[in-house]
């Protein structure tokens, strides 16, 4: 069979087994749901285009006609309503945030270990997190105002602006892009970017970001509360927008790391051996770095800093399906999905919740010091 009909194969497996632990998982909670009530619930709220309907926009005169969609669900399940409420308002939205963050962090850790070429390398590794983290503590710390009034032909006066979740996690995001494009540049002379010398960057980028996230947690007064639950990773606070604006950003870039899967084989023989193959090198090393960088920076951003989804799922999904990244990749992305919406619903599942950051480094810890004493985890 080929790479990628094992991938297609693996992928089948994987995604049926996420898809069991999501409905697993919105069954439970202190509302206890059988699991078919759940998938009930679930195509209860699907909905497909049924009409279109006429409708008047505007004020006073300026009255002007419009179209929208009409949407209908094509089932009609008989589901209590609080269930129906609870599944599709509450659990769901954190669920599908928990696994497209366990998605994306998988996915960049996966391409860090082979782009670095080293097993201990993760999304954290260019300073991603730690940018994420100073940019989310910054607002936290001083918090600014992103609302403004506009004033629109026809409609009039508008109020625009973000709440202040969605301010944290702009900030985050924003920082975890500086950070990772910051440590690129100093890394790059030249127009090459040696990785020896990206990983010294990064580390003292780190370095660096870690003195301003301890000096604002000195400033943080009231807040250092939350902020030390944002370090901690979380998805209490997931809705429905955030899932919608991580799932246009991390698909698209996934499936870029995914085009460059055989590339970044290639990539492990070393360079010299990738430009006499035919790599164009430097510009493969841009592109898997920035779409790592960015497909991370848009988990973090909504769910703070979760560590060892990144570094420990490849090492697991590596060892079943082999280091060819055609195939490690989509289902190492897979898996991790997996493991954070199961680490989640651990987290959430006891009579006090705990941050989810604090579930996967007690599994994810002790687990890869067990690959690590029966030396299946030594190279790539």
């Amino acid at each position: 069979m080929s790479a990628w009909g094992r991938s297609a194969a693996w992928s089948a497996a994987l995604t049926a087994a996420l898809v069991a632990v999501v409905v697993v998982s919105a069954a439970i909670g202190p509302v206890r749901i059988p699991p078919v009530e759940v998938v009930k619930s679930v195509l209860n709220a699907l909905v497909v285009p049924a009409g279109i309907e006429t409708t008047s926009q505007g004020t006073g005169a300026l009255m002007l006609p419009g179209v929208t969609l009409a949407y209908q669900s094509p089932f009609a399940f008989p589901v209590d309503d609080v269930h129906q409420q609870i599944v599709v308002g509450v659990r769901l939205p954190r669920i599908l945030m928990a696994a497209l963050v366990g998605f994306a962090l998988a996915a960049a850790g996966t391409v860090m270990q082979g782009f670095f070429r080293n097993p201990m390398a993760d999304p954290s590794i260019i300073g991603v997190s730690s940018g994420a983290a100073a940019g989310a503590v910054a607002f936290i710390v001083f918090p600014v105002a992103l609302s403004a009034t506009l004033t629109l032909p026809v409609v009039g006066a508008v109020d625009v602006g973000l709440s202040y979740g969605a301010g944290v996690s702009l900030f985050a995001f924003v920082g975890a892009v500086i950070a990772a494009f910051g440590v690129y540049a100093i890394a790059t002379r030249h127009g090459r970017t040696p990785v020896a010398t990206l990983l010294l960057a990064g580390v003292a980028v780190q370095t660096f970001l870690g003195a301003v996230i301890s000096y604002l947690q000195l400033q943080a007064g009231e807040s250092l509360r939350r902020i030390v639950a944002w370090l901690m990773g979380h998805l209490s606070g997931a809705g429905w927008s955030d899932v919608g604006v991580t799932a246009v950003v991390v698909p698209p870039l996934f499936v870029v790391l995914l085009v460059y899967a055989r590339d970044l084989n290639v990539l492990l023989l070393g360079e010299e051996e990738a430009r006499g193959l035919g790599i164009a090198v430097e510009r493969t090393k841009r592109i898997l770095l920035g779409a790592a960088a960015l497909i991370t920076a848009a988990g973090v951003a909504f769910a703070g800093v979760i560590g060892f989804v990144g570094l420990i799922v490849p090492h697991m999904v590596r060892l079943v399906v082999g280091p060819d990244h055609r195939v490690l990749l989509p289902n190492a992305a897979l898996a991790g999905g997996s493991f954070l919406v199961a680490a989640d619903t651990v987290a959430r599942a006891g009579s006090t919740e705990l941050p989810v950051g604090i579930v996967t480094a007690a599994v994810g810890a002790p687990f890869f010091v067990y690959l690590l004493v029966t030396r299946e985890v030594h190279e790539l």
